[in-house]
Formats: C-alpha cells, sequence, structure tokens
C-alpha cells in the first residue's frame, strides 16, 4: 500500500506544525504591544496627590451622668401630663377616656373588607390579624387616636391627632379604602 493515502498516524503531526506556525505569525504583533506598553510605562508619570492624615479624635467624658434621662418614661409622662392641663389641648380629652382594643393596631394593618347598614346605621367590617371587627362612626381605632367619622361604602373616614414638626397637637385626616379582591 505504498501508493494509497497518507497514514492517519501522520495527521495530528501535520496539525500540530501548522497550529505552531499560525500562532508564531501571531508572535509579531504581540511583541510591538509590548514594547508600546512599555514605552507607555517609561512615559507616562502618575500624579497621586498625598492623603492627609486622619485627624485625631479626641473623646469627652459625658458629664450628664446625673442629669434625667431624656428618654425616659418620666420624662415623657410629666410632659403629657402637662400637656393635658392646657385648656385648648385636643390631647387633653384623648387621655382621660379608655382606649379601645382596636387602638392597639397601626392603621397600616387594618384592611376594611365590607360595610352593612343595620337599623339605618352604617357599620363597616375590619380584618386585623385575621380577625373581623364591626366598627361604627364614633369608634375609636389606630395608634394615634384615630376617630371614625364616616362610614361609606368604600372607604372609612376618621381624623388622627398628631404631633407636626413644631410638637403641637394637630388633626389629620385618613382614610381607610375598601379592600378588593382581584378575580
Amino acid at each position: 500500500m505504498r501508493g494509497g493515502p497518507p497514514s492517519l498516524a501522520g495527521r495530528p503531526l501535520v496539525a500540530g506544525l501548522l497550529a505552531a506556525a499560525l500562532l508564531a505569525g501571531c508572535g509579531a504583533e504581540h511583541e510591538e504591544l509590548q514594547q508600546w506598553m512599555e514605552q507607555q510605562r517609561r512615559e507616562v508619570k502618575p500624579n497621586v496627590t498625598p492623603l492627609s492624615p486622619p485627624k485625631r479624635f479626641n473623646p469627652q467624658p459625658y458629664g450628664s451622668l446625673q442629669a434625667v434621662d431624656p428618654f425616659s418614661q418620666q420624662k415623657l409622662s410629666v410632659a403629657l401630663k402637662q400637656e393635658a392641663r392646657q385648656p385648648n389641648s385636643l390631647l387633653a380629652a384623648e387621655l382621660n377616656r379608655r382606649r379601645e382594643p382596636l387602638e392597639a393596631f397601626p392603621l397600616d394593618s387594618m384592611s376594611m373588607v365590607g360595610s352593612v347598614n343595620r337599623q339605618g346605621r352604617p357599620y363597616a367590617l375590619l380584618r386585623v390579624d385575621n380577625l373581623l371587627y364591626q366598627v361604627k362612626v364614633g369608634d375609636y381605632l389606630g395608634q394615634n387616636y384615630g376617630r371614625i367619622t364616616r362610614i361609606g361604602e368604600t372607604e372609612i373616614a376618621l381624623r388622627e391627632i398628631v404631633q407636626d414638626a413644631a410638637g403641637e397637637w394637630i388633626e389629620r385626616p385618613a382614610t381607610l379604602q375598601l379592600l378588593e379582591r382581584g378575580r
């Protein structure tokens, strides 16, 4: 079989020589790139401004250890009692009444799920912690002394008493919308 096709054993050798020749051809471009990089490194001078040393921290001792803690419950209760003694205070009447069960929950944890009319009076159904509550106009709910002023088919209107930026107690309207289920 001397005149037949070349043997299969010589093919990998030819393929290896061909790949080496191709890689050798790429080496010249790579060499030029290396020279250019070296030239750029020599020409470019980095301009880095030195960092300023850190400022020295001098700890100061807290000298008011014997003073009243500004966050103490005692100081807060004294301030609330003084506020309640003022004749025009909105909060005075709220502090002297008995709290209702729904005042323990924030408004955003409540959802209105329905409304009904019984004997001509509107009632709303609220879901709080997977329990249903029936409320009417005049009931209190929420943590900001919220009192229900109106119950409609799709919402509950209430007024809350909150502190403004100056620390004054003001009335603020709020609403709870009917929770609609997606079909």
